[in-house]
């Protein structure tokens, strides 16, 4: 998944770029993280794994932006930054939202949840970072108390008990 494809190479270099991912990829040993995995147990029939790395990177995108798995899937697919970050290639199909879930349990039923995180952020604390955890947020229309002005510039509010 790390050599890259056609495509990549057509792709300008700046498209998808996020330096604060970059600095993360680098900043984090990410081969002692994966040493933490040797516990997983390698599933039997069905299509080949994801690699673990390229999933618990998954999981750390998504605990920083508060995605859900389904939204995880969504900006997998959709963000160039993102693929890089875990190393997917634009050709590579990225995980769907069972295939995080799937793997989250599997990282508890081995009592590596939260001990994983423990180790991630160590690693960031060590190097004197600290991990802002963010949304991602959709626009969204919301609806208002007020319809809008009439020609004389009052507001009428909606409900029209509130009036008297």
């Amino acid at each position: 998944m790390d050599q890259g494809c056609l495509v990549d190479g057509l792709v300008s270099p700046r498209l998808g770029r996020n330096v604060r991912l970059e600095r993360l990829s680098r900043e984090v040993d990410w081969a002692d993280l994966g040493s933490l995995l040797s516990p997983l147990r390698a599933e039997r029939g069905g299509r080949p794994p994801f690699d673990a790395l390229l999933m618990v990177k998954a999981l750390v995108l998504q605990r920083i932006h508060a995605l859900s798995d389904h939204g995880l899937e969504e900006a997998l697919d959709d963000r160039v930054s993102f693929r890089r970050f875990v190393g997917l290639s634009l050709e590579d199909t990225p995980p769907d939202h069972s295939t995080v879930c799937r793997f989250r349990n599997r990282l508890l039923e081995a009592g590596l949840g939260e001990a994983l995180f423990v180790a991630f952020e160590r690693q960031l604390a060590v190097r004197g970072l600290i991990l802002k955890q963010g949304t991602m947020v959709d626009a969204s229309l919301v609806a208002t108390p007020f319809r809008p002005g009439s020609r004389d510039g009052r507001r009428a509010p909606v409900d029209g008990d509130a009036a008297n």
